[in-house]
């Protein structure tokens, strides 16, 4: 990899990392003193997320491969985000970014959080494409044929076109956000709610 698209690597995990760890102190910082307290010694909870994020940022510059799951392999969208949560969080998720959709907590865009994930219309089908908030507004997904692993901002035209929802899967204490059923429920798209 090339010394300059190393340095700009570099420099996004920082940012990166550096949104997440500004998020949480915040949070702690807002919060009662009791919570802050419970939080504080509760150190894996703040590292759950912190690891979600690290390991998406990580990824960047892996090839994307229609159907990959591993970084030697290739990424698809969905891949991406099942290696992701396996290897930070020893949780496996279903093969697609549609049932992915049907997981954990349905939160606003306002409510995003790093680690939450977010849902696209790509394919002329809702959450046909996904994605790993990391704050600041920006995501690290796994574009399409002939790209690589990159991180993109949610403001961009193209993907607040097509912008269908958000999912929490790990609260930023570490916790569930919900069971992890794998009953398909029927997801609402932003513009249905």
């Amino acid at each position: 990899m090339p010394l300059i698209k190393r340095a700009k690597t570099f420099r996004v995990l920082l940012s990166a990392l550096l949104a997440v760890a500004c998020t949480l102190i915040a949070k702690l910082a807002l919060a009662d003193e009791s919570r802050a307290i419970r939080e504080i010694s509760s150190p894996p909870a703040v590292v759950a997320v912190s690891d979600v994020v690290f390991k998406a940022v990580s990824m960047i510059g892996t090839r994307y491969q229609r159907g990959g799951q591993t970084p030697d392999a290739g990424f698809d969208c969905s891949g991406f985000v099942r290696y992701v949560f396996a290897q930070t969080l020893q949780r496996e998720l279903p093969r697609t970014s549609a049932e992915m959709s049907a997981l954990g907590e349905q939160i606003a865009r306002e409510q995003l959080q790093p680690g939450d994930l977010v849902f696209y219309n790509t394919l002329k089908r809702a959450f046909s494409h996904v994605g790993i908030y990391i704050g600041e507004g920006r995501f690290v997904h796994a574009p399409s044929r002939g790209r690589h692993v990159e991180i993109v901002d949610m403001a961009d035209r193209y993907w607040q076109r097509r912008f269908n929802g958000a999912r929490r899967l790990v609260e930023p204490r570490g916790e569930p956000a919900a069971e992890m059923n794998t009953e398909a429920t029927a997801p609402q798209t932003e513009s249905a709610r």
